[in-house]
């Protein structure tokens, strides 16, 4: 319980990487404000089983306090409103980790860029970038009171390769250069921003999207959970002092060897490579 009595809100995160992450903070006693737009009493995106209300749920059962807010992340009201209750509610906020992401809502298939769609490019800055952006906007004046917190935006990177899809890998380094710039205007104030990276993760989709078993426990051999990044999220929290990474992309694998955590079945799992697209 090295987090306890900490604040933190965690974007999109009724499933995923979101769930993730807020689980692991539960199990740290952190407040986590779970955020998203999948409720049990109204829509639910893409109408999945998922909701804010059953992760916050798990969050208090693992030793945290767990608030579902029904946020739509592109509204910026919406998400002016959120921060407003945690002002109001908690007076403070330690941690933002900026994970909601509206981008996968077009099929993500390797394709040239001539071929696709520009839709892509509104699923992914507007419902994905500009989230970030928004939710960092209105996080910031809670941290800005104490001089410290730190911001987290979870992202795709592999020391430069290109990721594969044209709008997507432009949408993920525009993630990674917000973490640069952010970091380098509120490092003066004592508040750390960087970008992180996981590997291939079985979020629900991935697991549901494989019917052979074989191929399934090839898959679990090279995979990590989605709570691997949630104990990389606590590590850098509890770093006495994590300025010194600001502005910086880490990877989850590459963490787990520094701070010495594991995934939940006790591996280390190495960064995931993506392979050359040339």
């Amino acid at each position: 319980m090295k987090l306890q009595g900490k604040v933190a809100v965690v974007t999109g995160a009724s499933r995923g990487a979101g769930r993730g992450i807020a689980l692991a903070l539960g199990e740290q006693g952190v407040t986590v404000y779970v955020t998203g737009r999948s409720t049990s009493g109204g829509a639910r995106t893409e109408n999945r089983p998922e909701t804010i209300e059953e992760t916050a749920a798990l969050v208090s059962a693992r030793g945290g306090v767990g608030i579902p807010v029904r946020v739509d992340h592109t509204d910026e009201q919406e998400v002016q409103a959120l921060f407003a209750r945690v002002q109001a509610e908690q007076g403070k906020l330690d941690l933002l980790v900026n994970n909601a992401w509206g981008g996968n809502e077009l099929p993500i298939a390797i394709e040239p860029f001539w071929e696709l769609t520009t839709k892509h490019w509104e699923n992914m800055f507007y419902a994905g970038v500009r989230c970030g952006i928004l939710a960092s906007k209105y996080g910031v004046p809670l941290m800005l009171s104490k001089q410290s917190g730190l911001i987290i935006h979870t992202t795709s990177y592999d020391q430069g390769k290109y990721i594969g899809h044209f709008y997507y890998d432009l949408a993920k380094n525009a993630l990674n250069r917000m973490a640069f710039g952010m970091g380098t205007e509120l490092k003066r104030h004592g508040i750390t921003v960087l970008a992180l990276s996981p590997g291939w993760m079985r979020t629900e989709r991935v697991l549901e999207s494989v019917k052979n078993e074989e191929v399934r426990q090839q898959m679990l051999e090279q995979t990590e959970t989605t709570e691997y990044i949630g104990r990389a999220v606590c590590a850098l929290a509890s770093d006495p002092d994590p300025l010194r990474m600001s502005g910086s992309i880490q990877m989850v694998g590459e963490l787990a060897e520094i701070y010495g955590f594991t995934d939940v079945d006790g591996r280390v799992i190495p960064p995931f490579v993506i392979p050359d697209m040339a």
